[in-house]
């Protein structure tokens, strides 16, 4: 998995440059993001009904559990 340093407002330039810099690291950090929450759905619909209750879940939480894990 792909980490992205999200907290940094600068990417050490400013300008033109800068603000592109930060366009693209803000798509880049968006598709990371959508892709996690691809990634943790499919696990937990991969799962049965009898192991999601292990864990506390039921089907109808795997949207909400998987969009919870977005920090913004």
């Amino acid at each position: 998995m792909a980490a992205f340093d999200t907290t940094r407002t600068s990417y050490g330039s400013h300008g033109l440059f800068g603000r592109i810099g930060g366009l693209v690291a803000d798509f880049a950090g968006t598709i990371a993001a959508w892709n996690d929450v691809r990634v943790t759905r499919n696990a937990l619909s991969a799962l049965s009904d009898r192991e999601l209750e292990d864990i506390g879940l039921i089907r109808g939480d795997i949207d909400s559990v998987a969009v919870s894990r977005i920090r913004y």
